[in-house]
């Protein structure tokens, strides 16, 4: 199976599928942060949409901080994976710990994306949510609540790598999801990508300010 050369030429490609939405006046894109941002940038370009963030956090299982036993988002979201809360046997004191930790993690990250800009208002918008791949999916279900709570129209979510049972999730709640691949078997994003070098918090805001005022030629 092919593989996807980076994040920005993933989001192209991910635009063509998306293109029956561009220049429509009720669309926004949002991106969870930091991978999905240079995707995301791309589609919003593509699009001629406003971007902006929705800030998730994964809440890694104690002492194996990558395996996700669910996500945060604003608004006080939490999903949890329960049955592998229930399996690993985590306790209350520890995870209460990591939620705790997670959270200002999120605010920080509001705080350093967004600087003085108020979120966008997506209320009865058509919102686009992007990540750069979905393995569990636990990031992109806490958004989507999010989202949900802000009462916007409709939630279609893309991402150029999906595992099959994290699209099969989110359909089932009445979501699109339009990705380029979902290979199996799905060991997690990174593989499917030539350069999956890390998104930095410096990337994501000068991406951001890029699309606010529509200059590309500051981000290359």
């Amino acid at each position: 199976m092919l593989t996807l050369i980076d994040r920005r030429t993933a989001g192209r490609a991910l635009a063509a599928r998306l293109r029956e939405l561009a220049g429509l006046p009720d669309v926004t894109v949002l991106a969870l942060p930091r991978g999905g941002v240079p995707v995301a940038y791309e589609i919003a370009l593509a699009l001629d949409a406003p971007l902006d963030v929705v800030v998730v956090r994964k809440l890694g299982v104690p002492g194996y901080p990558e395996v996700a036993m669910g996500a945060i988002a604003g608004g006080k979201v939490c999903v949890l994976d329960r049955a592998l809360l229930h399996q690993l046997r985590v306790d209350r004191f520890a995870f209460d710990r990591v939620v705790q930790a997670e959270r200002a993690e999120l605010r920080r990250r509001e705080l350093a994306y967004r600087g003085a800009r108020p979120p966008l208002h997506v209320a009865g918008q058509t919102v686009v949510v992007v990540d750069d791949g979905l393995a569990t999916g636990a990031t992109m279900r806490a958004a989507i609540i999010a989202l949900e709570q802000q009462h916007v129209r409709e939630i279609i979510v893309a991402a150029p790598v999906a595992a099959r049972e994290a699209v099969r999730t989110i359909a089932s709640g009445g979501h699109e999801v339009v990705t380029l691949m979902m290979p199996e078997p799905f060991y997690g994003v990174g593989q499917w990508y030539d350069d999956f070098a890390p998104t930095s918090d410096e990337e994501v805001v000068a991406l951001l300010d890029a699309a606010a005022h529509r200059d590309v030629a500051t981000v290359g």
